[in-house]
């Protein structure tokens, strides 16, 4: 063969690339045909499981202490009133106390929630975010309109440190007390009925957001203590395990947890309002499909759950794009592969609204389409001239090595 050097070298390297491109898309593709389908379906597989797992409601983790007065939750654990706390007569004040423990300060978790209120908006609540703690309630203006205040008062929590929280409510302010001193108030709308309802303790009533940690004492009154009633609780409850109450008016609940076994955590003031410890991890009212504003919360895991959802998703639609065009050719392709992912995730999420670990929400049917669509999209950009065989029989023909003819030998 009469080569010269510089001119036939390149042509034939070149001639080889695409002999050998055009036989694996021509050749190969059927024999992966089986392959592919097999990455898609092993993507699903994995979308369903990282959506669904466990598949049932784990086993409540709920413990008594053995070494002292206290009940202990973990990752999946929580516990509820038998029935509900009925409104009392002064609507518009109430005290809680507080003797607890937090096991992870990162993140924001549900301490305590009431299921009810008076009011349309989210119930009253406590609630950890880090090292804060939060109060959350209803609240309403002279007109009418309602909103949702937030009390937050930071530097609460400290990793293996107690601390004895106490949250005193009034018409227009909350006060927050730790450990017998007064820390800080917050001017709010007019507030009340904030203790109605079922309560759930290391967990919220609407969706899975437990709180581990351990949890020694709790009592709630109808009205506002005092500065000096607040100082003396401290004292007794760090001392002797329960209030010293300074007043005739007792407290509507009072949780001492000094149990020690059993599946009841009783209250000493009213045994309808004892609290229940359910075999199985539970949420009180699951949501179903929750919309994306209700789900919404400025913070930094929000924000990494939405770019989880979008991502997990990308392969999925990168494959099934693929699928469909370079197999099925469908000129439809891209949009088919999106309108698969969305039913996949409208699946889980129906699933979801059964599993009282996973939140079925609206914001992830959005986020996991969306990631479909950007799976499909990549796949057009970088993946269509490389699959279909007639794209690069197309681009051999032109090439000038096809148009000139096999080298001369």
């Amino acid at each position: 063969m009469s080569v010269r050097y510089g001119e036939k070298r390149k042509p034939i390297a070149h001639h080889l690339v695409l002999i050998h491109l055009k036989a694996w898309t021509t050749n190969s593709l059927s024999e992966h045909v089986s392959d592919l389908l097999t990455a898609c379906i092993s993507i699903l597989g994995i979308l369903l499981v990282a959506g669904l797992w466990p598949f049932h409601a784990p086993k409540n983790d709920v413990t008594w202490l053995t070494n002292g007065e206290g009940i202990r939750f973990g990752r999946y654990g929580a516990i509820v009133s038998t029935s509900s706390f009925l409104p009392q007569p002064d609507k518009a004040s109430g005290s809680i106390e507080l003797w607890l423990e937090p096991s992870v300060i990162r993140g924001t978790r549900t301490i305590l929630s009431f299921d009810s209120s008076a009011h349309p908006g989210v119930p009253f609540s406590l609630r950890q975010d880090d090292d804060a703690l939060i109060v959350v309630q209803d609240n309403e203006d002279k007109n009418g309109n309602s909103w949702t205040a937030w009390s937050v008062l930071k530097r609460v929590f400290y990793p293996g440190k107690p601390v004895f929280v106490t949250i005193i409510l009034g018409p227009r302010h909350t006060s927050i007390c730790l450990d017998g001193i007064f820390r800080k108030d917050f001017i709010i709308g007019d507030s009340w009925n904030n203790f109605t309802g079922r309560l759930v303790v290391a967990n919220s009533p609407n969706d899975s957001n437990s709180w581990p940690g351990i949890m020694r004492g709790m009592a709630i009154y109808n009205g506002q203590l005092t500065q000096d009633e607040i100082r003396e609780h401290y004292d007794s409850w760090i001392k002797g395990n329960r209030p010293k109450l300074l007043r005739e008016e007792a407290p509507i609940a009072l949780y001492l947890f000094n149990e020690r076994a059993g599946d009841t955590a009783y209250n000493e003031v009213d045994h309808r309002t004892d609290l229940k410890i359910p075999t199985r991890y539970f949420v009180l009212h699951s949501a179903f499909l929750r919309s994306p504003w209700h789900t919404y919360h400025p913070s930094w895991s929000y924000w990494k759950d939405l770019t989880i959802n979008i991502a997990g998703f990308v392969p999925f639609g990168f494959s099934a794009t693929m699928y469909f065009s370079a197999v099925r050719q469908l000129k439809a392709a891209a949009p088919v592969s999106v309108l698969l992912g969305f039913f996949i995730s409208l699946v889980i999420e129906i699933l979801q609204a059964f599993l009282p670990t996973r939140d079925s929400g609206m914001s992830d049917l959005i986020t996991n389409t969306l990631g479909t669509a950007l799976g499909a999209m990549l796949y057009a950009y970088f993946g269509r001239t490389s699959w279909p065989a007639a794209r690069l029989e197309t681009f051999a023909s032109r090439s000038p090595l096809h148009q000139a003819g096999a080298p001369r030998q």
